[in-house]
């Protein structure tokens, strides 16, 4: 099993979750973050004062698969998440050991 995590653009969340669930996806979990990489943040002006905003908002989507769906989930992501501009976001996979379902005590992969 490995556990993709991805960071996208926050008005890209719906069209990556429906290219999952197109693919066969059952479950993600969906955060509010903030960071900055090449974008480095903007200035805006709020009432008459410039100020930098460093810290830009994204979404970081964790997800974890069989290795059967990796590559397809990353393929979707990609597809869904680009714009073609700074910022677009990053894949991360590792290698998942265990899972554990709390409620009924199954694990690997059919706790996923």
């Amino acid at each position: 099993m490995k556990k993709i995590e991805a960071i996208i653009k926050p008005f890209k969340l719906d069209e990556v979750r429906e290219a999952l669930s197109q693919i066969g996806v059952n479950g993600l979990t969906a955060t509010e973050v903030k960071g900055f990489g090449r974008q480095k943040g903007h200035t805006e002006l709020y009432r008459g004062a410039e100020y930098v905003v460093d810290f830009l908002p994204k979404i970081k989507l964790e997800l974890v698969l069989p290795e059967n769906l990796v590559d397809s989930a990353i393929e979707a992501i990609i597809k869904a998440a680009h714009t073609g501009k700074i910022g677009d976001g990053k894949i991360f996979v590792s290698v998942v050991e265990q899972v554990i379902r709390i409620r009924t005590g199954e694990t690997g992969e059919s706790a996923v």
